[in-house]
């Protein structure tokens, strides 16, 4: 046999790529309130909760009372992403690797959507006329980080749904709550066995329910956080919180000629995000050891 038989050997490699663990898309997007834009930057207005006031005489003069209108801006900013592919990569891969690079990309879009999201919740929020006055998140929607329980508790969302309750928002919006993976595990360590509240909190980490307490869960690891020790969990009525679209995600996958006619993968979106109600937000404070 001749020796330089081995030229002939081929390496074999596996023909599947497999994604890396990662957040598969906005976990937010629908639940928030979602409005199309056109222009960098879009006027939403809001009229307040008006006092009617009582009638004390015949034939009095018709009262002229102002009735409560406020405004939120919302600024559009851009994202995009690009690869390519050479056709020789492909040879050497024996493999085409141009969906799973699509995948990617647009769950990286999904992810920089829930970014702006959160960002937003306790974010500056830009009201009036204009949209040049700085509203600022109020400390009085804030559960603080509590002792002896310092994370995520029961009563600490029973106070997140009592803030909303006393500002009177509407009881038939949704309501949700985003955390981070170390929450749950505090409420199911704070339950005991013989607790009412274990069977129902065991059920929501296993994934069996996803409402506790009116609050649906959302299970989140871009939550920020303070000095990296206290999560800011966001808890929210649905549309307390606005996603502005200017360009939804769009892809083009195609060859480039002037790059030796590989195949690139772009993807692109203009999105914006705003606290659309100070009173429709909560945050809660949970230390993270």
């Amino acid at each position: 046999m001749s020796s330089q038989v081995t030229t002939a050997f081929v390496q074999q490699y596996s023909s599947n790529v497999q994604l890396l663990s990662q957040q598969k898309g906005s976990l937010f997007r629908n639940a928030v309130r979602v409005e199309s834009q056109v222009g960098k930057n879009a006027f939403y207005d809001q009229v307040g909760s008006a006092t009617a006031q009582k009638r004390l005489s015949r034939h009095a003069d018709t009262p002229q009372l102002d009735t409560p209108h406020a405004r939120r801006r919302v600024s559009l900013v851009d994202y995009e992403y690009a690869d390519l592919i050479d056709d020789q990569d492909k040879v050497r891969t024996l493999i085409d690797p141009t969906s799973p690079y699509s995948q990617a990309t647009a769950f990286a879009m999904g992810r920089a959507i829930d970014d702006e999201i959160i960002s937003a919740a306790f974010g500056t929020a830009y009201t009036g006329e204009t949209g040049s006055t700085s509203t600022t998140f109020p400390a009085g929607q804030v559960v603080s980080v509590g002792s002896p329980v310092a994370g995520l508790s029961i009563a600490k969302l029973v106070e997140a749904k009592q803030l909303l309750d006393e500002a009177n928002v509407d009881t038939t919006l949704p309501r949700y709550v985003a955390v981070a993976p170390e929450q749950l595990a505090d409420l199911l360590n704070i339950t005991t066995v013989t607790s009412s509240d274990y069977n129902t909190v065991k059920a929501l980490v296993q994934g069996e329910i996803d409402t506790f307490l009116g609050f649906k869960f959302i299970v989140s690891t871009r939550l920020s956080s303070e000095s990296g020790v206290n999560r800011r969990v966001i808890a929210w009525a649905e549309d307390g919180l606005l996603l502005s679209i200017g360009k939804d995600i769009t892809a083009k996958i195609d060859e480039r000629a002037d790059k030796g006619y590989a195949t690139q993968v772009y993807y692109a979106m203009s999105i914006g995000a705003t606290r659309m109600e100070e009173e429709k937000v909560v945050e809660i404070k949970c230390r993270e050891d």
